[in-house]
């Protein structure tokens, strides 16, 4: 059995309950590192990570580095003396400082490699209409998400479900796998996998360029890029030159207008539907926010506005 000393590394909500697990377990986290802290708010106060907020709670040293390459931070890394190393949403390290502990350091990845490498796989799983997805650990390597597979854990993905939800139910199951994966490292029954040569799908990170609606897609591939954006960041459209984002839509039976002869995209009786034309039929917006407004379904919106 391997007496672990491990450092953590991690910043966003998604890393949270995988360091949590990690902590009720009783392993030795001996540092944690993460983002430095950020201003937030009206009045740019400095916020420390969700990671951070944690470590201090449980009094784990916390190290908050500009460059991963620096040479104080590679030697205060060094001083720790850990052997192994968890990465859970970080960002892309450099080969000195994932290959330094003895037994590796391996990496949460939310989605069933090698489908899916980069920063957005939970929303391009959900934009690109997929049915399943799931949640990977795998060791490190020079190339982004290429490294070997130690467990996986699939879970389906509803007709109807946003990023929202997935991401919530994919951290949980992450942090489950965390646990299982440091505890087969212990143990010493560690067995990986290659990675199989597939043709892959991307998951690039999201701009808010890339969020614009394409109402000239098929319906369902609309719905499925609005929830793949829901809630954050977004999927927009103008509508009268107003930003709209648009946070849920259904895909329409009982079509509200032709294209031909209307200068819109869309059809509205300013009471209770708001539809937009796609390449095969139409789309009800059922959530949405318009510039200047606060989030509203659409009935709600009618009572006091009009398009």
């Amino acid at each position: 059995m391997n007496d672990l000393r491990i450092i953590f590394m991690g910043t966003p909500e998604f890393a949270v309950p995988s360091l949590e697990l990690l902590i009720k377990n009783n392993f030795n986290v001996v540092a944690v590192i993460t983002a430095p802290d950020k201003p937030s708010g009206r009045g740019l106060k400095l916020q420390a990570s969700p990671v951070k907020q944690l470590a201090e709670k449980h009094h784990i040293p916390v190290l908050q580095p500009d460059n991963l390459k620096s040479e104080d931070f590679i030697q205060t890394l060094k001083t720790c003396n850990a052997n192994l190393q968890v990465v859970v949403a970080f960002r892309m390290l450099p080969e000195i400082v994932w290959a330094m502990p003895k037994l590796g350091t391996f990496n949460l990845h939310a989605s069933l490699l090698p489908q899916y490498r980069g920063a957005a796989p939970i929303n391009w799983a959900i934009i690109n209409g997929e049915k399943e997805t799931g949640v990977t650990t795998f060791f490190l390597e020079k190339e982004i998400d290429t490294g070997e597979i130690i467990f996986q854990q699939k879970t389906p993905i509803d007709p109807d479900e946003n990023v929202e939800s997935l991401y919530q139910r994919l951290m949980a199951l992450g942090a489950d796998l965390v646990l299982k994966t440091t505890c087969a490292i212990q143990t010493g029954q560690v067995h990986t996998s290659k990675q199989a040569p597939v043709p892959t799908k991307p998951a690039p990170k999201i701009f808010k360029e890339t969020c614009e609606i394409d109402f000239s897609k098929k319906a369902v591939e609309v719905k499925n890029f609005v929830r793949g954006l829901s809630t954050f960041p977004g999927a927009w459209t103008k509508i009268e030159g107003k930003s709209c984002k648009i946070f849920r839509v259904d895909i329409e039976t009982d079509l509200k207008g032709g294209k031909e002869g209307t200068e819109n995209r869309y059809v509205t009786n300013n009471k209770s539907f708001l539809n937009f034309f796609t390449s095969d039929g139409e789309v009800s917006v059922k959530e949405f926010q318009l510039e200047g407004k606060k989030k509203m379904s659409i009935e709600e919106f009618f009572r006091g506005n009009k398009i």
